[in-house]
């Protein structure tokens, strides 16, 4: 079977994310010829609504997100043929801890030592930080090089053990509530408020292509927020647009927002 990929990508217009969807396709292709299971590297909400966009409309495969814990942020997508049970498709992930004298490092610690091994970004699931130990979700054809070759996280030696899905834990989730006044909905006038930025490094941050929201990259300054929205900004991080307590007497939003730590 050879399938039409122009005619099932025509309705993305995200180009940067065009060669993702392709591979994607291939994956299909894959599995309805040989009658295999197959699955994608990690993949944010929004590049799984546009691999979803696509999936959904093969009837002869079905297909499972796998994260390793029900709230993961990055899941791969396990494409089966339709016929098969989804409760016995092979597991693509595996799960190592990592401890030590851990305390203090971040996110960002964790991920620069995988990636500075050479691992690729998409090979990394959700990392786990906790006060005794973190735990990474990883593809599983990388799982032995990590526990060969990670030695330290930054200038810490760690030790790393494989362990199963069932004793993953739910990380607790830092962040500062800030209340501020807005003229609008529009995401030029949240970053301004949100990140303390003058309004012309907003349009700057998002002409750059450097902020996102809900995952989805934005380029347009005039994007309406609505209540729940998470915007990530590169070089100033992620916050939420919480709640809404309601309009000022001159008329401006009263809003709740939730800077994550």
């Amino acid at each position: 079977m050879k399938i039409d990929r122009e005619a099932y990508t025509a309705h993305i217009k995200d180009k940067d994310k065009l060669l993702d969807i392709r591979k994607i396709i291939d994956k299909i292709e894959i599995v309805i010829r040989n009658h295999v299971t197959e699955s994608t590297d990690f993949l944010d909400p929004y590049e799984r609504y546009l691999a979803k966009s696509v999936l959904n409309r093969f009837m002869e495969i079905d297909y499972l997100e796998s994260g390793g814990i029900s709230t993961a942020e990055r899941k791969c997508m396990v494409v089966f043929p339709s016929y098969c049970d989804a409760s016995i498709v092979p597991e693509c992930l595996t799960f190592l801890r990592i401890e030590g004298d851990l305390e203090g490092l971040t996110h960002k610690d964790y991920l620069g030592g995988i990636l500075g091994l050479g691992i690729k970004r998409s090979k990394v699931g959700d990392i786990l930080v906790h006060e005794a130990h973190t735990d990474i979700i990883l593809k599983e054809e990388i799982s032995g090089f990590i526990q060969i070759n990670l030695e330290k996280i930054g200038n810490r030696k760690v030790t790393i053990e494989e362990i199963t899905s069932s004793q993953l834990e739910e990380p607790e989730i830092f962040y500062k509530e800030i209340k501020k006044t807005l003229s609008s909905y529009r995401l030029d006038v949240y970053l301004s408020a949100a990140y303390n930025l003058s309004r012309q490094e907003s349009l700057s941050l998002i002409k750059s292509g450097y902020v996102k929201v809900n995952w989805e990259p934005i380029n347009k300054n005039s994007k309406e927020l609505i209540i729940g929205d998470i915007i990530s900004v590169r070089g100033y991080g992620r916050s939420i647009l919480h709640s809404v307590e309601g309009v000022s007497k001159k008329g401006r939003i009263i809003a709740n927002i939730r800077l994550i730590l």
